[in-house]
């Protein structure tokens, strides 16, 4: 790996707003620059994923990437279109991508231990339309939080805000969604993830035991016609019951795992939210997996899978 610390070979497109300024609190960019990488900045000028193709152009090997999922969707759909492999820092908020490569999260810079001793290990990636996903997509109560007014800054806040109106059944998403159970007309949620989540406890929420199933993860939440006191409870129960076999009818919680995922309606878009970023599709939605469509360079050291060819540590 020692060709890779020449000038150049490496870039790392980072977002300095990313985790609250996580690059600056880490010193991210001295740390990688004394690896021979060189750090590009995001701005309002150029975003991460021109700054990507920017550093491909220029003859960039290892496409790098410090910042939360979106930059890293960003830079990750520039790497598999041109067949480069990512180094993942972890630097947003949450690096829910992060964690299910394994990475150590509580400091960014140990992921640029990949540069000495990394292992390249084949992942797969989300896709809605043309754009890719490397955690997911979400489609009513989630994506309209990410269009409240000072989301980065308050996102409990934003959250707080949408709910009430889709917890009393008074908000519903605009589409339809087929499941192996049947159609789910106008829900409140709907979340299209990269490879499934495990959601029994003690797992956190959100944790994917493998990145490599050439799956795609689906969950749908609509409020039951008598909905319970506890209604958020009562779905996250049934969740978690009920995501490996058929949901028991009018429980409001379907969980599935599928190579695609199509949102139809009557409308002509839908508002979404992908890797954390609000964005509007057009309907029908396509979602689909890419299996092993990127490549990621992985620190030898760290504290968990996925190891070479998806194989458990």
């Amino acid at each position: 790996m020692s060709s890779m610390r020449a000038c150049g070979e490496v870039v790392i497109v980072a977002n300095p707003r990313s985790g609250g300024s996580k690059c600056a609190r880490y010193h991210v960019v001295q740390r990688a620059e004394d690896t021979g990488a060189q750090v590009w900045m995001t701005s309002a000028e150029q975003d991460a994923a021109s700054l990507a193709r920017d550093a491909v152009r220029a003859g960039a090997r290892v496409l790098g990437v410090a910042g939360g999922d979106g930059t890293v969707s960003a830079v990750a759909a520039v790497a598999a279109a041109t067949d480069r492999s990512l180094l993942v820092v972890p630097a947003g908020t949450r690096n829910h991508f992060a964690r299910d490569l394994g990475l150590d999260v509580r400091d960014p810079g140990l992921a640029l231990g990949a540069l000495a001793d990394g292992e390249p290990v084949r992942v797969d990636l989300g896709a809605v339309g043309p754009r890719v996903f490397v955690n997911n997509v979400s489609f009513g109560m989630y994506a309209d939080a990410l269009l409240e007014p000072g989301y980065r800054e308050d996102k409990p806040g934003a959250f707080a805000a949408v709910a009430p109106g889709y917890l009393k059944g008074e908000q519903w998403l605009e589409a339809r969604v087929n499941t192996p159970w049947g159609t789910v007309e106008s829900p409140q949620v709907v979340l299209v993830s990269n490879n499934p989540y495990d959601l029994a406890p003690p797992r956190r929420p959100g944790y994917r035991p493998s990145l490599t199933t050439g799956r795609l993860g689906g969950i749908v939440l609509k409020r039951p016609a008598q909905a319970p006191p506890d209604l958020l409870r009562h779905l996250r129960d049934q969740l978690r019951r009920h995501q490996h076999g058929p949901p028991p009818p009018g429980q409001g919680a379907v969980v599935w795992s599928a190579s695609d995922i199509t949102l139809h309606g009557d409308a002509e878009q839908l508002d979404a939210g992908i890797d954390g970023e609000a964005v509007r599709l057009p309907l029908p939605v396509e979602c689909s997996i890419r299996p092993g469509a990127l490549c990621v360079l992985l620190p030898k050291d760290r504290p968990g899978p996925p190891r070479p060819h998806g194989t458990p540590r």
